[in-house]
C-alpha cells in the first residue's frame, strides 16, 4: 500500500512539474527568440527576426492562447504544380511539426500551436524546424532528419504483353 501511495505521489509530482514547465507567456517567448535570433524587431504581438540568415515572424494572441512562427519561402507564381504537390506530400512525411502553407500568394513554412502549453525547448525546436523547412523547400522538403515512411508498395510499370506468334 505504501508503495502504491509513493508511486501516485511520484507521478503526480512529475505532472505538476511538467505543467509548470509549459507555462509560456509573451515575455518568455520574446526572451527565447532574442537568444536564438540574429536580429529582432518587435511590434505589439509580433516579432520579426532573422535566424540563420532567414526571415522569420512570430505572432501570438495571449487571449486566444495561440501562436505561430512562419517564414516566407517563395511567391506562388514562381513555382509549378510539382513543387506544390511535393510540399503536400512533405506535410505528411517530412515536415513534422511545421507545415507548408499558401497565403497571400506566398508559400510559407508554418508552426502553429497553443501558446501557454509550449515549453522553452519546443519554441527553440519550432524556430529550427520552420527554418529547415524553409531552406529545404524545392529539395528535400524536410523540417528535421526524422522521416515518416510513405507508401512502401512500389508501383510497377505495366509489363508489355508479348505477342504470341501462331504458325
Amino acid at each position: 500500500m505504501c508503495r502504491l501511495l509513493l508511486s501516485i505521489v511520484f507521478f503526480f509530482g512529475i505532472g505538476i512539474f511538467q505543467l509548470h514547465a509549459q507555462d509560456m507567456n509573451p515575455d518568455r517567448l520574446k526572451d527565447l527568440i532574442i537568444k536564438a535570433s540574429d536580429t529582432l524587431v518587435s511590434n505589439g504581438n509580433s516579432h520579426q527576426f532573422i535566424y540563420k540568415a532567414r526571415p522569420l515572424i512570430c505572432v501570438y494572441d495571449e487571449k486566444a492562447n495561440r501562436m505561430r512562427i512562419v517564414s516566407p519561402i517563395i511567391k506562388r507564381e514562381e513555382i509549378g504544380e510539382e513543387e506544390i504537390l511535393n510540399a503536400l506530400v512533405a506535410n505528411f512525411h517530412l515536415a513534422l511539426d511545421v507545415k507548408y502553407a499558401l497565403s497571400d500568394e506566398i508559400i510559407w513554412s508554418v508552426f502553429i500551436h497553443p501558446l501557454k502549453e509550449l515549453s522553452d525547448h519546443q519554441i527553440l525546436d519550432a524556430i529550427e524546424q520552420v527554418h529547415a523547412a524553409s531552406v529545404t523547400f524545392g529539395s528535400t522538403y524536410s523540417s528535421t532528419t526524422l522521416v515518416f515512411p510513405g507508401n512502401t508498395k512500389k508501383k510497377e510499370e505495366p509489363k508489355a504483353k508479348k505477342l504470341i506468334e501462331r504458325s
